[in-house]
């Protein structure tokens, strides 16, 4: 029991050593390590001071570059600004130079001005004790005029401005005729130039229609076929197509009368073609007049087709389109309408871009100006106003709607395509062959031109030669003068153009004579 206490002891004594020993060991190594802690803070804090110390200079060194660079830019903008002031100085320097130059000029011309002024005023003065003088010289000479004269001065105004104005008139239609012969030395060669152009540019044939149609029959036998049975064949075909037959002596052939050229030619293609079938009776008659009607119509619409795109024409409205294919059957002075169209619109084409104007609406205007030819009967108003009526109605554009109404000047002209629209109007209208006139209309005219002359004082006799193309007008040289002639030719040129109808143009010359005649007794 004692051994198992002192081993206790021990075990105890022994275990407070192990602590007092740990303690101090432990005690010793971290008083080492305070050590080396303080020693290492000493360090990093001794380091961080050199730092400092560092970084301090090179803010001062950076602090005096800072402040030497600003001064320096201090000095330079210092020295701009001297700059600146200095030439602005010098420019005040020069605008005050320039003001006082301005104002040395302007107080001299101030003092000029009052001489001026001054003047002036002493010949406002003279001049109007000058005017004084004159005034009772003018009452004085008109006195001693109307003592001398015999007349007061408002018959001698009335006979002065009376000889002014025969002189006035001398004297502008001598320059009227030196001035038109200038034009035409100019402009003569350049019209025949382009006319020509347009011309060869548009030769083509020329086939003359009329109002009848001849069908050529293979035998005499085929008469009684066409007459048919107590006429009834003919009577069929003749309430079918709206055209009447003629069937005389003339042999192998029938003739086919009517005004309206589209049903003429539907009858002739139906006859011609009931003559090749040889089936002639009512019922087949019918058939085959409906079945060429729907082919006319076809035909009407492809030739307007084909002959805007022949012409280059685009956009047309389809019922315009139709409107000019029916012009194939129509003719007007037995000139076939659809070719005179065409023949205006390459006339009117090429001489719009001769003249630089505009060719698309030269063009349109000439395809579209005489489809109221064509238009239905029920219409009303002239060809002319049909025409623009239509082309307005579908969309036409204002230029080619005013060219169309004014190509037979029946309205005001507002662009020079009109101008050109009714050149080529009457170059087609007038080149040889194009028409045919009847007998009655060109005795009318020939009537017309010796009625208007004959109307004018001082004409003794009147000829109208060339075809109706020119009149001769022979006046009075007692009555007339040369001057006077020259007028004379123009005021019976414009009553003509005014009062009478005609393709082309009428060339109007005035001859004077002057004869002495003595007798040797």
């Amino acid at each position: 029991m004692a051994i198992g206490i002192d081993q206790l002891v021990i075990a105890l004594i022994m275990a407070v050593v192990g602590v007092v020993v740990g303690y101090l060991l432990r005690k010793q190594v971290v008083e080492s390590k305070v050590a080396e802690a303080e020693t290492l803070a000493a360090r990093i804090l001794q380091e961080a001071k050199k730092e400092a110390e560092t970084k301090h200079r090179e803010v001062e060194l950076e602090a005096k570059e800072l402040a030497l660079q600003a001064k320096a830019d201090l000095e330079r903008e210092t020295k701009s600004r001297h700059q600146e002031i200095e030439i602005a100085q010098r420019h005040l320097g020069q605008k005050e130079e320039t003001l006082d130059r301005s104002r040395e000029q302007l107080e001299r011309r101030n003092r000029e001005l009052d001489s001026l002024v001054t003047d002036l005023g002493n010949r406002e003065q003279a001049a109007s004790v000058k005017e004084t003088q004159c005034a009772q010289l003018m009452e004085d000479a008109q006195r001693q005029l109307e003592r001398i004269a015999g007349l007061t001065a408002a018959e001698g105004k009335k006979i002065l401005l009376q000889n002014l104005e025969q002189e006035a008139r001398i004297e502008s239609m001598a320059l009227f005729k030196r001035i038109e012969d200038e034009t035409r030395a100019t402009a003569g060669e350049k019209a025949k130039e382009i006319l020509a152009i347009a011309v060869d540019k548009c030769s083509q044939e020329f086939v003359m229609e009329s109002t009848v149609s001849v069908v050529d029959l293979p035998s005499e036998e085929m008469k009684g076929r066409i007459i048919g049975r107590e006429g009834r064949n003919i009577r069929a075909f003749e309430r079918a197509t709206g055209i009447d037959v003629i069937v005389d002596d003339t042999p192998e052939a029938v003739i086919l009368s009517g005004f309206d050229p589209i049903r003429r030619a539907i009858a002739k293609e139906a006859l011609q073609r009931l003559i090749t079938d040889g089936r002639i009776h009512p019922a087949r008659i019918e058939e085959v007049v409906e079945k060429v009607k729907g082919e006319i119509d076809e035909d009407i619409k492809k030739t307007g087709e084909r002959a805007a795109l022949e012409l280059g024409i685009s956009g047309i409205h389809p019922e315009l389109m139709r409107l000019v294919g029916r012009l194939k059957y129509r003719t007007s002075y037995s000139q076939n309408q659809l070719i005179h169209t065409n023949e205006v619109t390459q006339l009117a084409g090429v001489i719009a871009a001769e003249l630089g104007l505009d060719v698309k609406v030269a063009k349109r205007a000439g395809l579209l100006h005489d489809i109221g030819k064509s238009a239905d009967v029920n219409m009303e108003g002239t060809h002319v106003s049909i025409s623009a009526e239509l082309a307005k109605k579908y969309g036409e554009r204002p230029k080619v709607v005013n060219a169309i109404a004014a190509h037979h000047e029946d309205v005001e002209i507002t662009c020079l395509e009109a101008v050109v629209l009714q050149i080529a109007d009457t170059l087609s209208a007038a080149r040889p062959g194009a028409r045919r006139e009847l007998l009655e209309s060109y005795v009318k005219r020939l009537e017309g031109l010796e009625r208007i002359a004959n109307s004018f004082a001082g004409v003794s006799k009147t000829y109208a030669i060339q075809a109706g193309r020119e009149v001769r007008i022979i006046v009075e040289s007692g009555e007339v003068s040369d001057v006077q002639a020259y007028q004379l030719a123009r005021d019976i040129a414009k009553r003509i153009e005014e009062e009478l109808q005609y393709p082309g143009h009428i060339k109007v010359t005035v001859i004077r004579e002057t004869r002495a005649v003595e007798y040797a007794k």
